[in-house]
């Protein structure tokens, strides 16, 4: 069975870092590309990063460049922030995509498996 778990998630201050994980398994995370969604609340979910399988290739949203990183290790999938501020505020969620080149991540409906979200508050 296919699973993604979220972690990571809670309250930080304006212009602090958290990081978030999202633990794989039931699949082979070398096939699979990887995404960060958010939604905050009374929006559409939005593609936040993406990160391939075989190359490490990353992409970012526009809103989150330069102060997101993602990466990969092992079975695991992270998502660093830094420099928060309350746009950022929402449920993350972490969400693969059966095709190891990102082409879903701006889409979030066309991911195949999702994850059940983690919570960030950006206190001002």
């Amino acid at each position: 069975e296919v699973q993604l778990v979220e972690s990571g998630g809670g309250l930080v201050q304006a212009a602090g870092s958290l990081r978030l994980s999202c633990t794989t398994s039931g699949f082979t995370l070398d096939d699979y590309s990887i995404g960060w969604f958010r939604q905050a609340p009374g929006r559409a979910r939005e593609g936040v990063a993406c990160i391939t399988p075989n190359d490490g290739k990353t992409y970012y949203s526009d809103s989150v460049k330069g102060r997101f990183t993602i990466s990969r290790e092992k079975n695991t999938v992270y998502l660093q922030m830094s420099s928060l501020n309350s746009e950022d505020t929402a449920i993350y969620y972490c969400a693969a995509e059966t095709l190891p080149w990102c082409s879903k991540w701006t889409e979030p409906d066309g991911m195949d498996y999702w994850g059940t979200g983690t919570s960030v508050t950006v206190s001002s």
